[in-house]
């Protein structure tokens, strides 16, 4: 009989190379058109959204801490080697069809996030919860169904992402200095617990500093390559587009031709960005802000800055290198591990082999804060008591510890069947609710409209009350009463409260 593992492995591969593409990107597209392409429309809103978006908490996190956290989630080894994997695999031409995806999943991204405001509730302590946990309980009427999905996501962030990440650290610090699994560990609990351990703002404080410093420290480092590589850098994306057409064969992956480079692509694109994995969603709803449909733009943000920023910066980083580094269709997997650290040392010298190691290790150690703060936001819907939130915390600490010391192939396996299983249930979710996001977004428009207009797009009273809670100024404050809204949403439905 098949092990635990292998029926694990196959039911995750099935999950990951076809259901999940499949449904991700019929549901980008569906999205795009139920909004009228609300990134084309509200591109210049989606690219300013992190104007302003670090003030205004109300003794919650700020918006742009909330970015953060879901930008610490998503940019991490994936973007480092799962790019590498896919540049392998399908050829240059997939970092082309990880553009298209990237434009797909902002409307994906945008969605969530802004039905994670909608249905998100305030906790005694001044913080919110939201995801989709809450607007599937809230939403759709199916409490039970959101106990399942909190379950499922708790135990894939709070418990196996800790192990996994964990285990990529002290691979990494083993590679290139004598850092032995054991100190590996200790390093891992002296920096994880402080931070698990202090709650929802500690992890947001902490991702607001790290994250964005060292996506922004990688970017400089790439932008300074091709600066330096002007011809190279010209060749690599003609390389791009000439494979993902199937305009150059020659350039193709291993499995040949322009359908390798979109599957690949496709796949990178979608697992590398988060959109609709419902874990961007769940540090969405912890977000105190004006209007839901503020907080699904700088969410949405954060699918262009994952994916046309940081995996087309390693994928250019490797193409510029060459074939002394990577050629399609020769190049094998197992290089995937090193092939953007070899990739930079070949352009710029052996002596980046260090900075890189750190960036890689930052880069996992934001994703298990991140994560965590997942778990914990889940963990919160199912129960408020402060035992467990802290048994949790504790028993986080302690996964990580253990992942850094032992091979993890079952618990890969097993939070990628969680993650995937997860992702499905969020996805029917959104599909189900997304009525709720045009109404919000039609009402976001209406009261900019009039704003511009000089008049008072929030006549109806400024008071934070409805379903969220929200609090802010300076814009377009959401109603339950919008008229743009389904019926269900009203006064009478939803008590309204004070601002904080």
């Amino acid at each position: 009989m098949p092990s635990i593992n292998e029926i694990l492995t196959t039911a995750s591969d099935l999950l990951f190379s076809w259901v999940l593409v499949v449904l991700l990107v019929a549901g980008g597209l569906f999205l795009t058109v139920r909004t009228r392409a609300v990134q084309v429309r509200h591109a210049a809103g989606i690219l300013s959204a992190v104007r302003g978006s670090r003030s205004g908490a109300y003794g919650g996190i700020t918006s742009f801490q909330a970015f953060a956290v879901g930008l610490a989630s998503r940019v991490g080894t994936g973007n480092i080697v799962g790019v590498a994997l896919a540049l392998i695999m399908g050829g240059p031409g997939a970092v082309l069809w990880m553009w298209v995806v990237a434009v797909l999943g902002t409307a994906t991204a945008f969605s969530e996030s802004t039905l994670a405001q909608i249905f998100k509730v305030r906790r005694p302590d001044g913080t919110y919860r939201g995801g989709p946990a809450h607007y599937i309980a809230r939403g759709m009427g199916l409490p039970a169904l959101g106990v399942v999905f909190a379950v499922v996501f708790m135990i894939a962030n709070g418990l196996a992402m800790p192990m996994l990440q964990a285990n990529a650290i002290v691979s990494s610090l083993a590679s290139a200095t004598p850092i032995t699994p054991q100190v590996g560990a200790l390093i891992i609990v002296a920096l994880t617990a402080p931070v698990l351990l202090g709650g929802l703002r500690s992890i947001a404080r902490t991702a607001e500093l790290l994250a964005p410093v060292m996506a922004l420290a990688y970017l400089v480092l790439v932008v300074v390559i091709l600066l330096t590589h002007p011809v190279q850098a010209w060749q690599a994306l003609e390389s791009i587009w000439g494979s993902a057409l199937g305009l150059r064969q020659g350039l193709a992956g291993v499995a040949g031709g322009a359908f390798a480079a979109l599957l690949n692509g496709v796949r990178r694109g979608l697992f590398s960005n988060e959109a609709g994995l419902g874990g961007a969603a769940c540090a969405a709803g912890s977000a105190t802000v004006a209007h839901p449909v503020q907080q699904g733009f700088i969410q949405a943000f954060g699918v262009l800055v994952d994916t046309l920023l940081i995996c087309t910066a390693t994928a250019l980083a490797i193409l510029v290198a060459g074939p002394e580094v990577y050629a399609p269709g020769v190049t094998t997997a197992e290089a995937a591990n090193t092939l953007t650290q070899d990739a930079i040392a070949h352009l710029v010298g052996q002596w980046s082999r260090g900075p890189m190691v750190i960036l890689i290790v930052v880069l996992a150690y934001t994703t298990i804060i991140g994560a965590f703060s997942y778990a914990q936001i889940c963990l919160d819907y199912l129960t408020d008591r402060p035992g467990a939130a802290r048994l949790l915390q504790v028993s986080a600490v302690a996964c990580a510890a253990v992942g850094s010391l032992q091979a993890l192939t079952t618990v890969w396996a097993l939070a990628d069947v969680m993650l995937g299983l997860g992702a499905i249930l969020n996805l029917v979710a959104i599909l189900v609710l997304s009525r709720w996001v045009v109404g919000a977004l039609r009402d976001w428009e209406a009261q900019t409209r009039h704003l511009r207009a000089g008049e008072d797009g929030s006549a109806q009273g400024a008071g934070v009350r409805g379903a969220g809670d929200w609090a802010g100024t300076g814009g377009p404050a959401f109603h339950a009463d919008s008229p743009h809204l389904p019926a269900e949403l009203s006064t009478a439905a939803w008590p309204r409260r004070p601002r904080p």
